[in-house]
């Protein structure tokens, strides 16, 4: 078998030198697998199958840690080995600097636990290999295509699976336990589909990220961010922290820089696509990644769970679902909002690996800010607000046309909930936020109530777009805004740790 020059294991307790050493070893391995690859494109046969392996991280310890009760993430949860395979430091670089580091401070001090860092045994597939704008395989005939597979290793669905965050997973006797929600492999994946299904690289996705059904959301998104870049300045009316965004990014990497900020190297490989991707995604970047991404999910739950499992991977701090509803009440008026603090969950798409009998939370530092957000947006607060503002269940439903069921079927279960809104998509954002470890929140507005004959008419769906949605994507902007501001170690909630929770945010 070829295979890159090998690094042997080495053992760590500052968390810059343990991350440098898993960034030589799988640079050295990527490289190799492009030579390789770029030789066999061009005719070389080789008399061996060729592989190059990912970097692992493991971590041994033999005690009990006594880690602060506030912390969620950070340490892991007992004597034992524990270890993760890695990928792509260059994109996370600052996460994995950021986890080393924890490791290190709540588990070395007093225990003298080490990082180590070596070459695995999972084998990186090629396709995984790829710079951002190569197109290998479509310079090569079918059979040259065919050949490929006895010589290099193809993505394995089998090391992709979602066991560990499903809480599914069994080590073998022996075998280290798991370090991360996420192994190699499975980020790798996600980070191709998030390409094909946003149309933009993974590199310009922020921390915080709002989720919409609805193209008049992105509409205004996409004109809020074209004025930010636009104003040298802090201007009043976009948001209040509009000079801290430093670009706009538009699917195909089109990518606007603030204006007296000039450009970048690599900026002029962006190009829009002749049509859009399925879920567009656009980003409002701020230079420590913890701007604002918004991506157009469109209609129904497998929508909301698709990009959602591939979103999780870049380990977000938070994720917000803007969309319209169904009001359910009698006293709702179109326009009105809803906050979210329970699901009933009739998207189905998530019933093999979330049971239907786990409750998901409501997360209070997500619920406080949406709150104060549509307070500081709409000017209104206190009784006032809640003229506006109703907080309660939402049930999401798989079913478009749910209004055609005989009508005990489904109105009955959702008086029984007490449900005051549906929709399509919410429940599975919150519950993929909850599987994923990923803080959640929902904030609808009423857009129709068929349970009470207002159904959504073209003049009606008009003007109410022209009256709510600006308004609607402000507050979702601001409350982001707020999360930002109270902090990670405050946002990433305990309430979404296991028993045995891995290590690795």
């Amino acid at each position: 078998m070829l295979t890159p020059q090998f690094t042997p294991s080495a053992s760590f307790d500052d968390p810059e030198a343990a991350f440098e050493q898993a960034r030589t070893i799988y640079e050295r391995s990527i490289a190799f697998l492009r030579e390789s690859l770029q030789q066999f494109v061009a005719g070389e046969n080789f008399p061996e199958r060729v592989r190059a392996c990912y970097p692992f991280v493991r971590v041994h310890t033999d005690t009990v840690l006594r880690a602060d009760s506030r912390l969620s993430y950070g340490f892991v949860a007992g004597p034992g080995t524990y270890e993760t395979t890695i990928t792509r430091p260059d994109l996370f670089a600052n996460y994995y600097r950021e986890q080393f580091a924890l490791l290190l401070k709540n588990h070395g001090s007093n225990h003298q636990v080490q990082i180590e860092v070596g070459t695995s045994t999972q084998p990186i597939p090629v396709h995984f290999s790829f710079a951002e704008n190569d197109h290998i395989e479509g310079s090569m005939s079918a059979e040259r295509r065919l050949m490929m597979r006895d010589l290099f290793d193809l993505p394995d669905l089998a090391a992709m699976d979602d066991g560990i965050a499903n809480g599914t997973y069994d080590p073998l006797p022996g075998e280290a336990k798991p370090l991360s929600l996420f192994t190699a492999p499975r980020v790798d994946y996600s980070l191709q589909r998030l390409r094909h299904y946003t149309g933009t690289a993974p590199t310009h996705f922020q921390n915080f990220v709002l989720f919409t059904n609805y193209q008049f959301y992105i509409d205004e998104f996409i004109k809020l961010g074209r004025e930010i870049m636009a104003s040298a300045n802090e201007q009043p009316g976009l948001t209040s922290n509009a000079n801290q965004y430093v670009a706009f990014v538009e699917p195909g990497n089109v990518i606007t820089r603030r204006i007296g900020a000039g450009t970048q190297t690599g900026d002029e490989l962006g190009a829009a696509p002749p049509r859009l991707p399925q879920m567009p995604a656009y980003h409002l970047i701020r230079e420590d990644g913890c701007g604002i991404t918004m991506v157009n999910i469109g209609v129904g739950p497998a929508n909301a769970k698709t990009i959602t499992d591939h979103i999780a991977v870049l380990r977000p701090h938070a994720w917000l679902m803007l969309g319209h509803c169904a009001g359910l009440r009698n006293t709702q008026e179109l326009g009105d909002y809803v906050l979210a603090h329970g699901y009933v969950r009739e998207d189905h798409v998530l019933d093999e690996d979330l049971p239907l009998w786990v409750p998901i939370p409501a997360l209070a530092e997500v619920q406080l800010a949406i709150e104060a957000a549509v307070a500081e947006v709409t000017q209104l607060s206190g009784y006032e607000l809640k003229r506006i503002l109703r907080t309660g269940t939402v049930a999401s439903t798989d079913n478009r046309n749910w209004e055609l069921l005989p009508q005990l079927t489904p109105v009955r279960r959702f008086s029984q909930s007490r449900a005051i809104a549906l929709d399509m998509e919410s429940a599975t954002i919150a519950a993929n936020g909850f599987r994923f470890r990923v803080p959640y929140g929902t904030l609808l507005c009423v857009s129709d109530k068929p349970l009470h004959g207002e159904i959504k008419l073209p003049g009606m769906a008009n003007h109410f777009y022209r009256e709510r949605v600006d308004q609607h994507l402000r507050i979702g902007i601001r409350a982001l805004e707020l999360l930002r501001g109270q902090g990670i170690d405050r946002l990433h909630s305990r309430k979404l740790r296991s028993f045995a929770e891995v290590a690795f945010q």
